[in-house]
């Protein structure tokens, strides 16, 4: 077991190491990003990547507080979805109306793989090769279709 401080220390050295991996990495636009705190620009609209001690997630997060708009978000998003798939070369989860870990409900689009762990640094080249190529892939998907959601906004 690690302590409160190991957790978030083993935490806060892979973000950094990913961090400085993809730094290099320009956007679709050929413009510098922080790839862990992507902006997508429209709020309740996050890319967010997490890691634990048992799995990854990549995900699409549609947070508005109004589940009718979130829904709204959701059916844009699935208007794309071809695109979405060329894009990232494989299916992803589509959750409407699901519960995050704080009992808020939220929509998302995700991608997540198993038996890996945040703690353990020999996984990091798997967690690394599995976020990098979809953060990457998803920023060229919202460079094509992110002026599609602007009557949302």
């Amino acid at each position: 077991m690690y302590s409160k401080d190991e957790v978030s220390q083993l935490k806060q050295q892979f973000w950094t190491a990913f961090g400085q991996y993809i730094a290099p990495q320009l956007s679709a636009e050929g413009l510098r990003v922080n790839w862990i705190n992507y902006k997508t620009g429209l709020k309740h609209v996050y890319f967010k990547m997490q890691a634990d001690k048992r799995s990854a997630v990549i995900a699409i997060e549609l947070t508005h507080p109004d589940p009718g708009i979130q829904e709204l978000f959701f059916e844009q998003f699935k208007e794309f979805k071809n695109i979405m798939h060329a894009a990232l070369e494989e299916p992803w989860t589509w959750e409407l109306h699901a519960q995050d870990e704080y009992g808020k409900t939220i929509s998302r689009i995700y991608k997540q793989i198993d038996g890996v762990s945040i703690f353990n640094k020999s996984d990091w080249p798997s967690l690394i090769s599995f976020f990098k190529p979809r953060i990457i892939a998803l920023d060229e998907f919202w460079n094509d279709v992110k002026y599609g959601f602007d009557a949302l906004k």
